[in-house]
């Protein structure tokens, strides 16, 4: 591994030669966290290398290094883009430099070395300081270590001892490396490979964030578009969608290319997305539409996978206008498709693959008007609703909460209709609640883990879970109205043998009902 000293890293930042692609994000450490960076250099700590990618090909679309703009870069010499350890060298680079003036005021580059802090170990000796704050005899700004006339004029007053300190402090910085790991290449494809595997937090696709940044001109604000289209779908409770940036990447592949791949979106043109964007509005408002009014889906947090939408946006997909014109049978297949994906955990495994063959059926569908879109294995038992816990962000919970609102629920004391709309876009916790209370379940000796199960759970508000009591259902079945609690019942998937304070009896039998309902919605019709 190579390695490059502050002055050559300062040096070629200042002249343009490495630079940060759009893809990165912003600068985000704080000031604490560049004044340990520059005690790690300082003792010699490790503090991670720079991944940089040279070419000769200029990005149309590049970030600022934190409030620095950097110059232009002679064309006749490569550049090199930061793939990893932005933060890093945005900090030495603020830090020490002194030919660009920053955009904006910043305090994290204004840090001082603290005569009075113990050498030790593990404590800092570093120090990041608003103007007001410095004293002259404690602290000293190393920002004046790479710039002979402000060293001289910063040292001017210290003493023998202080003066000989700091200069060994100086030295260890002029005389530190910052690991280097080069990538010289023009295939993209490559550098999407390499940006996504330093950069992987869990989330497949990550890399497409990347690839948007060169795939559409500048003429062409794609994250401006995705703006707008969030605030489009926002009275809907479905601005999360447009804010969330590799679903909509995912959205753009999947309806242009029929595939939802990093290599298919490398592979578009930038003018085809620009004048077929229309296409994927429509195809992603489709999408949303048909969830709400077909799955009483309120919000992104209601679906057990955000990619679920991807398919349907490549099926409500059209030009201008218009709008797709889908048949009660072609409703049905898509219905299938979404029960049959959720409960067989589709998405949880083989994303890529499940999601390509999805979209390429559901494509069929829309154009040859059938297709095996939903011939996918899927069962479900009395494990599913015993065994598993409530947790509002599982997809064993969403997709139950999703089967309970297809019944249209009741408020379980009064008998009314739940407003399903304002519950789901608020999805949290408060709105489900046991059936059999947590407080009469522990003094009966059940375990949490049952206690906890889908199959106890209701949508129920805190207001009338309070009223209800931590008591026996046969006793709070008296605050509930007689007329109603029936249609309560049925409404709820549930048996009438809640009442009769057996809770191992009434766990089975609900989770036959749901088990019932659930193998309808996946059955063949």
């Amino acid at each position: 591994m190579d390695g490059l000293s502050i002055r050559k890293v300062i040096d070629q930042a200042t002249s343009g030669s490495i630079r940060i692609p759009a893809f990165q994000r912003g600068f985000v450490w704080d000031a604490e966290r560049v004044a340990y960076l520059m005690d790690s250099i300082y003792k010699g700590y490790p503090f991670g290398a720079l991944i940089l990618w040279r070419t000769k090909e200029q990005l149309q679309s590049e970030r600022q290094l934190g409030p620095f703009v950097l110059p232009q870069n002679d064309p006749d010499y490569p550049i090199d883009y930061v793939l990893d350890g932005q933060q890093r060298l945005t900090s030495i680079f603020g830090v020490f430099q002194s030919d660009i003036t920053p955009q904006e005021t910043v305090e994290w580059n204004k840090v001082y070395f603290d005569f009075e802090a113990s050498p030790d170990l593990q404590e800092s000796q570093f120090i990041a300081l608003s103007d007001e704050k410095v004293d002259p005899e404690k602290h000293f700004p190393i920002g004046t270590f790479f710039n002979v006339t402000a060293y001289r004029k910063a040292t001017e007053h210290l003493g023998p001892e202080k003066l000989e300190l700091i200069d060994k402090v100086q030295a260890e910085f002029k005389e530190a490396t910052i690991p280097v790991q080069s990538i010289e290449t023009d295939n993209r494809a490559k550098v999407a490979i390499v940006f996504e595997r330093v950069n992987r937090m869990g989330v497949e696709l990550d890399t497409l964030q990347l690839l948007s940044a060169w795939t559409w001109s500048e003429e062409f604000d794609l994250q401006e578009r995705f703006n707008d289209l969030a605030e489009d779908l926002r009275p809907f409770g479905f601005e999360d969608v447009g804010e969330d940036t590799n679903l909509l990447l995912r959205c753009c592949a999947a309806i242009i290319a029929h595939d939802a791949s990093p290599s298919a979106l490398i592979g578009l043109n930038g003018a085809e997305v620009r004048t077929r964007f229309q296409e994927i509005e429509n195809g992603i408002k489709g999408a949303v539409d048909f969830l709400r009014k077909n799955l009483n889906v309120e919000s992104l947090n209601n679906l057990p996978y955000a990619t679920l939408i991807v398919a349907l946006s490549a099926f409500f997909a059209t030009p201008g206008t218009t709008a797709v014109k889908y048949t009660d049978a072609q409703r049905k297949q898509l219905l299938r498709w979404f029960w049959r994906s959720c409960f067989s955990r589709r998405y949880s495994a083989g994303v890529l693959r499940n999601m390509n063959r999805d979209i390429a059926e559901a494509v069929a569908l829309r154009t040859k008007g059938s297709s095996s879109i939903d011939q996918i294995a899927a069962s479900v038992d009395s494990d599913y609703f015993l065994n598993q816990s409530f947790s509002v962000g599982t997809v064993s919970t969403r997709t139950f909460v999703l089967l309970l609102a297809q019944e249209t629920p009741l408020s379980f004391v009064s008998g009314s209709p739940i407003t399903l709309a304002s519950v789901l876009q608020n999805y949290n916790r408060n709105e489900f609640h046991h059936l059999y209370p947590r407080a009469y379940l522990k003094q009966q000796g059940v375990k949490a883990e049952n206690i906890n199960a889908l199959v106890n759970f209701a949508f129920m508000s805190s207001q009338d879970n309070k009223t209800l009591g931590g008591v026996a259902p046969s006793v709070y079945r008296q605050t509930m109205d007689v007329k109603a609690t029936p249609k309560i019942l049925e409404k709820s998937l549930c048996p009438a043998s809640l009442f009769e304070d057996d809770f191992e009896k009434f766990s089975n039998e609900r989770a036959a009902r749901l088990v019932s309902k659930a193998k309808e919605l996946i059955a063949d019709q």
